[in-house]
C-alpha cells in the first residue's frame, strides 16, 4: 500500500497579515510548485491546507484561528488530510496553538519557510508526534516555559541552528496582480518599540545585500511588475547591520538607476521617523522613479507617550521632518499610522493627537486600538485603557481624518494625473480601479476611472472630474493619452 503522503498532489494556501508575510507566501508557493504540487483556491478539494499566520495584534491572532479552525474542520469531514500553520503566529505561540488546536499536523516558523515542501509531503508519522520547523527562538521559548514552571508539550522539531543572515525572496509564486509587486529589504527590527512584538518574532535586523536586492528588482521586473513596493520592519535603517555605508539613499539611487526601463515605480513603505536622514529625502526628491510617497508610522505625537513607546523621537523632531518632506518633495503623500489608548494617555494627550491629525492634514492615515501583547514592556505598565475608551479614541481620530481626507480628494478636482490601472470594472457599466502616486496599494485610496480599452498594468493620464468619499473620480482626456503597456500574459 502507498504511503499517503505520496498521495498529497494538491495544496489550498491561506496567505494573512501584512505584505512582509505575503512575500513569505509567495516563495513558500513557489518551492511547492517547483516540488510539482498543484495549487488550487479550493480548499475543499486540497489535500492539504497550508495557513500562514499573522501573530501580530490580538485581532490578527483571532483571525488566523479562525482560519485554522475552519481548516481543522474539513480535516474532521475528510475533505483534506493535513493541516499546515506557518508564519508568525506559528513562531511566538507554537506550544498554545498545539494546546487549541491539536489537530494541526506540523508548524513551520518564520525562519523555516525553506522546509515547507517536507512540512507538506513528509511522511504520517504512526505515533503522532509532530514534526516542526521553527528555528532557534523556541529553544528559548522551551527554557522560559520551564524556568516558569509551567507544563512541556513533548514535541519533535527540526530546527535551524540560527535564523539565516537574511532570506532569499526569488523563486516566488506571485499572489499580487501581474504589475506590481512587493519587495523586501531587510527582515527583524533593532528599534525596541515597547509595544511591539516584532523583535521576539522575526529577530533582529537583518538587511540583504544590495547586489541581493537588485536581483530580486530584475526578477520582478522580468515577471511584469511596473511598480515595486520596498518593504520591511524598517525600512530607513536598511544597511546599517551590514556596514552598507550607502545605506537606503544609497540603496534607492542604485534601484532607481539600474532597474529596467519598464519599471517606473518604486514605493518606499516602512519608514522609521528617528532614522530618516536628509540624505533620504534628497533621495526621494531627485530619484525619477522613486515615487513622491511615505508611509512613516509616527504611533503617536505626545512626547510622554512617545517616550513610553520608547521611539526615540520628540513631537518636534517629528515636526522638522514632516516639514522638511513637504518642502524638500513639493507633492508628496505622507501616510502614517497611529495607536489609540495606549496605557496612561489622558484624554488631554489623546485630544493632542486629534488636533495633530486635523492640522497636519496627513493624505493617508491608519489607526489601531492599543493591544495588550504579552512579553512586551508596554503590556506590564500599569493604567492600560479599558478596550471601550480604546475603540471610541480610534473613532475619534479616524472621524477627524475622514474630513481631511474628503477636503483633500474633492480639492483634485480638475487636476490631470498618472494613474496605474489596476482592476476592470466589477460590472458592465462600471469603473476601473486605479492609483496615483500617492495611493499605495491595498490600503489606500483609489481612482475611480471612467474609460474602456484598458488593462491591468497600464499608466494613462486622467483628469480628475470629482470624488467620492475617499477615492477620486476621473476619466481619461478628450486628447489621446500616454501610456505604458505591460503586454497581458498570453
Amino acid at each position: 500500500m502507498a504511503n499517503r503522503a505520496e498521495l498529497i498532489t494538491t495544496v489550498a494556501f491561506v496567505s494573512l497579515g501584512c505584505p512582509k508575510n505575503l512575500v513569505d507566501s509567495e516563495r513558500m508557493l513557489g518551492l511547492l510548485a517547483e516540488d510539482g504540487l498543484t495549487i488550487t483556491d479550493d480548499d475543499e478539494k486540497a489535500d492539504v491546507i497550508v495557513i500562514n499566520t499573522c501573530g501580530f495584534l490580538e485581532t490578527a491572532k483571532e483571525e488566523s484561528l479562525r482560519e485554522i479552525r475552519r481548516a481543522v474542520g474539513l480535516k474532521r469531514k475528510g475533505r483534506c488530510r493535513r493541516v499546515i500553520v506557518a508564519g508568525c503566529l506559528a513562531q511566538r505561540h507554537k506550544t498554545r496553538l498545539l494546546e487549541l488546536v491539536p489537530e494541526i499536523d506540523r508548524l513551520v516558523g518564520v525562519f523555516d519557510r525553506e522546509h515547507i515542501v517536507q512540512a507538506v509531503r513528509g511522511s504520517d508519522n504512526p505515533r503522532k508526534q509532530h514534526g516542526h520547523f521553527l528555528g532557534q527562538y523556541h529553544h528559548l521559548s522551551g527554557a522560559t516555559r520551564q524556568a516558569r514552571g509551567l507544563p512541556a508539550v513533548s514535541i519533535s522539531e527540526t530546527a535551524t541552528a540560527r535564523a539565516p543572515a537574511f532570506e532569499d525572496d526569488r523563486g516566488r509564486l506571485r499572489l499580487t496582480p501581474r504589475h506590481y509587486a512587493y519587495l523586501r529589504l531587510s527582515d527583524g527590527c533593532n528599534q525596541g518599540c515597547s509595544f511591539c512584538t516584532i523583535p521576539s518574532i522575526r529577530g533582529p535586523m537583518r538587511s540583504k545585500p544590495a547586489p541581493q536586492i537588485l536581483a530580486e528588482a530584475k526578477e520582478l521586473a522580468a515577471d511584469g511588475a511596473v511598480e515595486i513596493n520596498l518593504i520591511g520592519q524598517d525600512t530607513t535603517a536598511y544597511g546599517a547591520d551590514i556596514g552598507y555605508g550607502q545605506g537606503l539613499s544609497g540603496l534607492l539611487r542604485m534601484l532607481d538607476r539600474k532597474l529596467p526601463a519598464d519599471v517606473r515605480w518604486l514605493r518606499l513603505m516602512y519608514a522609521y521617523p528617528s532614522c530618516f536622514t536628509d540624505e533620504m529625502i534628497r533621495t526621494i526628491a531627485d530619484a525619477g522613479r522613486v515615487v513622491k510617497y511615505i508611509d512613516l508610522p509616527l504611533q503617536h505625537i505626545n512626547d510622554e507617550i512617545l517616550a513610553n513607546m520608547r521611539r526615540r523621537v520628540t513631537r518636534k523632531d517629528t515636526e522638522v521632518l514632516l516639514e522638511k518632506l513637504r518642502n524638500w518633495v513639493p507633492g508628496i503623500a505622507i501616510r502614517t499610522t497611529l495607536i489609540a489608548g495606549c496605557p496612561g494617555e489622558t484624554e488631554e494627550q489623546h485630544q493632542e493627537v486629534v488636533r495633530f491629525v486635523r492640522d497636519f492634514g496627513f493624505d493617508m492615515l491608519g489607526v489601531f486600538a492599543y493591544s495588550q501583547e504579552p512579553g512586551t514592556p508596554m503590556a506590564r505598565m500599569e493604567g492600560q485603557i479599558p478596550e471601550k475608551v480604546k475603540l471610541q479614541r480610534v473613532e475619534d481620530l479616524m472621524l477627524t481624518q475622514q474630513q481631511v481626507a474628503f477636503a483633500k480628494a474633492g480639492s483634485m478636482k480638475g487636476r490631470t494625473i498618472e494613474v496605474l490601472v489596476d482592476r476592470p470594472p466589477a460590472r458592465k457599466g462600471g469603473r476601473w480601479l486605479a492609483r496615483s502616486q500617492g495611493q499605495a496599494p491595498e490600503i489606500d485610496s483609489t481612482v475611480l476611472l471612467r474609460a474602456e480599452r484598458l488593462h491591468p498594468g497600464q499608466f494613462v493620464q486622467a483628469t480628475v472630474t470629482g470624488s467620492r468619499n475617499y477615492d477620486l473620480i476621473a476619466e481619461l482626456p478628450r486628447h489621446r493619452s500616454r501610456s505604458l503597456s505591460v503586454i497581458p500574459a498570453l
